[in-house]
């Protein structure tokens, strides 16, 4: 397998770490001539899913499977013609990632996906999106039996659970290894003729079919489709996997049936706002989250201001419905890349200075609405308050769209440590008073759903998304951390 490794690691933006981080995106796409070129552009659209690392895999008859895999942005490494004409071919899978198992912030070359296995009847290459919670069990087993792993990856279990089945294809050799996973997945594969795709039985992570021409794509969101010009199909299901051919799609069920648990965190920060989850703009959800926001937490204020970017559609629901005038009273410097250059300690201690500069002719003797996506450690809001008090504002206000962050998520997100977490030991009040404000108000979990379309907001018995970053109500055991002395939420 051509396989290029070239590159360094590309170091994290020193203030990125305030924000819940998705672990990648995915992509493939199967009769179209320059496949890898249709699969660069949809990871390209799927950045923001993933900024560490990506790779490409394609094949075509003449060349078999290449390969190139490279720390950075897409936009740096696969808009060279000279890397592209080594992806010759109608069939390429590609995947974007941030580390969320293996080795965090120190990922190798060989951590990179796709992966790729040599089988018996040829071979197959896979890219994940999501987290496996066995992965540790699956690992030493794995080992145990005689497995010899390249990686830290917890995706590459899926590849040695296939080496290992005894079926005669690997589409069912791919059924018997997904069946022995635990946790959250969405994986795109390929084998020579092949592209396929599939979602665990909750579908906890997003995956989407598209028609391009005489050709389909899978992608992890409906804005990959848009940028390639193809038109979207339909959402592959919970607990399906879609086989592509030339002669059109197969549709199989390897898993038992379960209640569907999709992450709902996708509609308040992962996906971007352009996509459409469900069948209901992502954009129109976040405007709708900001509406529930203004209803449950109003407050007297001159001026409702996002944190941007993702905090602008909440921000503009919040004051439709508070009839609070809206302004871009935080303006976001587009130009600070996590590729920044390392920062002094005097540079660092500007804090989101370098991101972020107050909009100050707007700010000054005002009362301050401030809506953002979220809370997670609670460092940037507190800088942020800073900014706005020193520009002049009267009083400041956050409100979050979305209920505080108080679990991790071990499905896919990179979420800190639990006693990281700021919700995880303070309550709303204790909150609003380490960060200085004069008021700190969330969404209530059911106003979240009330948002999305549930209108009897949420059912405790048996919830429609997975949610367990605020409930703590994990859907599937995370046996891996559990072992390592994680402790779940006493049964109520």
């Amino acid at each position: 397998m051509g396989q290029d490794d070239n590159g360094s690691a590309c170091p994290s933006h020193p203030f990125d770490d305030d924000k819940l981080k998705e672990e990648c995106g995915i992509f493939g796409t199967i009769g179209v001539a320059e496949a890898a070129n249709f699969t660069a552009l949809g990871l390209h659209a799927l950045q923001h899913r993933g900024q560490e690392a990506g790779g490409i895999v394609a094949y075509s008859p003449d060349s078999g499977f290449n390969s190139v895999r490279r720390f950075g942005y897409v936009r740096d490494n696969f808009t060279s013609q000279k890397v592209m004409e080594t992806l010759p071919g109608q069939l390429a899978i590609g995947h974007v990632r941030y580390s969320t198992s293996g080795n965090k912030g120190q990922t190798a070359i060989r951590d990179v996906q796709p992966f790729f296995g040599e089988f018996s009847m040829g071979g197959a290459a896979i890219a994940h999106n999501g987290n496996i919670t066995n992965a540790d069990e699956l690992r030493r087993e794995l080992i145990e039996r005689g497995s010899i792993f390249q990686s830290s990856s917890d995706s590459e279990c899926i590849i040695h659970l296939m080496a290992r089945s005894l079926q005669k294809n690997i589409p069912e050799r791919m059924k018997d290894a997904l069946r022995r996973v635990e946790g959250a997945f969405s994986v795109v594969a390929m084998t020579r003729t092949k592209l396929i795709g599939v979602r665990d039985p909750l579908g906890v992570r997003p995956l989407v079919l598209g028609k391009i021409g005489d050709g389909w794509a899978l992608a992890s969101e409906t804005c990959a489709l848009d940028i390639i010009g193809a038109d979207f199909v339909r959402e592959i299901e919970p607990g399906e996997m879609v086989v592509i051919t030339r002669e059109g799609v197969e549709s199989h069920r390897p898993f038992a049936q379960a209640k569907s648990r999709f992450c709902i965190f996708e509609h308040v920060y992962f996906s971007r706002p352009d996509s459409i989850l469900g069948g209901t703009s992502v954009y129109e959800t976040r405007r709708q989250i900001g509406v529930e926001l203004a209803r449950e937490t109003p407050v007297d204020a001159d001026i409702v201001c996002p944190v941007p970017d993702s905090g602008t559609p909440a921000a503009i629901g919040y004051s439709a419905e508070s009839g609070i005038p809206f302004a871009l009273g935080i303006v976001r410097n587009q130009y600070v890349g996590r590729t920044f250059i390392e920062p002094t300690e005097q540079i660092r201690n500007m804090g989101v200075r370098l991101k972020l500069n107050v909009n100050r002719a707007l700010i000054k003797g005002k009362r301050v609405v401030l809506v953002d996506d979220s809370v997670v450690r609670g460092t940037t809001s507190r800088k942020i308050k800073e900014m706005i008090l020193d520009a002049g504002a009267t009083e400041v206000h956050f409100r979050i769209a979305s209920p505080p962050t108080s679990w991790p998520c071990f499905y896919g997100v990179d979420t800190p440590e639990r006693d990281k977490l700021l919700a995880s030991s303070m309550s709303e009040d204790e909150m609003c008073e380490h960060l200085g404000v004069d008021s700190l108000r969330f969404i209530s979990l059911d106003g979240l759903y009330r948002a999305v379309g549930e209108a009897k907001g949420r059912d405790p018995n048996t919830p429609q998304y997975c949610d367990a970053c605020f409930s703590g109500d994990y859907p599937v055991r995370p046996a891996d951390m559990v072992a390592r002395g994680f402790e779940l939420k006493a049964a109520e």
